[in-house]
């Protein structure tokens, strides 16, 4: 099998079950019976050698990045952490600013941690932020959550075309952006159209289709930079001056890219753009989020959560809202400002990293990833559902199999290892550069390899967990 073999796939939302799922593929996917393995085909499965490891060590050994590994806190160094795309490991700086937010700067300074260290918290570390995006430090403020900065630059963009119409995303979209959007939709009486373009394998993003969606009637194009199941990244630039050539606006989710991969919002002339702290940034979990105006639309947009933080002279307490200038208007209540004071460790340390150095080391990481499954995982029924291209592609791999659900719960009860899945068959395994050795990659093979020979997904058929 190539490694650009890839599985046709459904998209399904990603997967936060409260109750257990009711969709007829859930159950057929739990009880999918696999051929039992006989002794001839476990002799045929290639196990990992002595050269391969002695080859992983001397890779990491070569790692420019290898010392910052130790910037974080491992509690576990058995344990194989591949869900960086999802909570990036907590920072040893963070660890020690816990104390020192709780116990002097509020326990010790009380309101005056407002005037001292507070306030001005979502410009500085927006600011720090838009040195990875190719953004202005005045461009990007940090506030909420990822859904309701889309929230409110989505419905600040269609406000401000009157006329036009439409909004085109793709089915790749994380299914909260698509949510979010069908809102600002039924806000708005229905007076606009979400068009979801659909993707023709599951895997890449359907650019031909979007282009010729674009048209005098699209207000808006929002879209996932790296798309969260198969790790597929869009040509930015392209695309932007593609709805720009019809008068559109752009808006672009960073979550799974910012910290990834390289870049440059404004080479790509990107109008607005919204992510998460706490995949590759590492804020820790459900950190506050950051959104993206490029400096000549902020005048031109209201943010329609007015609220005092983004109100002009807010500590005059007037009664009729007038909005702050620049990228603070964008505010829109009190910052929780543990939560978000916590995010600025992770992004030093990319910032010391440097975007060039982590991207080189993501690429080579997914690279000798994709050659791993194709030499060992293929064999055993393990496809390739991320692009072979690392041009197309973000920092995560995903690896689908009909079982792929109960391969991964083995992973996490019996082998040590934390990737994530997603519907309908996608194992994801991130690689966060920053942290990831080539040795924690060839020993989560070494453990896919384990899950399929020693029959450990066999127990696990009939899970369905409330976090996938």
């Amino acid at each position: 099998m190539s490694a650009g073999a890839h599985l046709t796939r459904g998209v399904e939302g990603e997967a936060l079950h409260k109750n257990p799922p009711t969709q007829p593929w859930s159950r057929q996917r739990m009880t999918s019976a696999q051929p039992k393995l006989n002794h001839a085909h476990k002799e045929m499965m290639m196990s990992i050698t002595t050269a391969e490891r002695a080859y992983a060590a001397t890779l990491d050994a070569d790692d420019p990045l290898a010392e910052l590994r130790n910037a974080f806190h491992i509690a576990d160094p058995d344990l194989i952490y591949l869900d960086g795309n999802s909570l990036g490991r907590l920072p040893r700086a963070t660890q020690a600013l816990v104390n020192a937010i709780t116990t002097q700067q509020w326990g010790e300074r009380l309101i005056r941690g407002w005037n001292e260290h507070w306030f001005y918290l979502p410009e500085q570390i927006g600011a720090k932020i838009a040195a990875l995006i190719g953004a202005d430090a005045d461009e990007v403020i940090v506030a909420d959550s990822t859904s309701i900065n889309l929230f409110k630059l989505a419905l600040a963009a269609l406000k401000a075309q009157p006329g036009r119409t439409r909004i085109v995303s793709d089915d790749l979209n994380f299914p909260s952006d698509l949510y979010v959007l069908q809102g600002a939709v039924e806000l708005l009486n229905a007076a606009h159209q979400l068009l979801i373009i659909p993707s023709a394998d599951g895997i890449h993003g359907p650019i031909g289709a979007i282009e010729q969606a674009l048209d005098q009637q699209t207000a808006l194009l929002s879209l996932s930079h790296v798309v969260f199941k198969s790790g597929y990244r869009y040509d930015m630039a392209a695309l932007t001056a593609a709805a720009h050539a019809v008068g559109a606006l752009t808006l672009w989710d960073l979550s799974h890219s910012v910290g990834a991969v390289p870049i440059d919002l404004h080479a790509a002339n990107v109008d607005l753009a919204v992510g998460c702290c706490y995949k590759f940034l590492n804020g820790g979990p459900g950190a506050p989020a950051f959104l993206y105006v490029r400096r000549d639309l902020q005048a031109q947009l209201r943010n329609p959560l007015t609220g005092w933080m983004g109100r002009h002279d807010l500590f005059g307490f007037a009664l009729n809202y007038t909005a702050a200038e620049g990228i603070r208007r964008f505010l829109t209540g009190t910052p929780p400002i543990v939560a978000l004071a916590l995010i600025e460790p992770g992004v030093d340390l990319m910032l010391q990293a440097g975007m060039d150095r982590l991207y080189a080391k993501a690429v080579a990481q997914s690279r000798y990833l994709i050659d791993l499954w194709q030499r060992h995982l293929a064999p055993l029924g393990y496809t390739l559902n991320s692009p072979p291209n690392a041009a197309q592609r973000g920092s995560h791999i995903s690896l689908g199999h009909p079982d792929g659900l109960a391969i991964d719960l083995a992973l996490i009860a019996d082998l040590a290892v934390l990737p994530d899945f997603r519907q309908p068959d996608n194992i994801r395994l991130g690689i966060a550069p920053i942290y990831t050795r080539y040795q924690d990659i060839l020993t989560a093979v070494e453990r896919l390899i384990e899950a399929i020979r020693g029959e450990h997904y066999l127990r696990y058929r009939d899970r369905l967990p409330t976090v996938t």
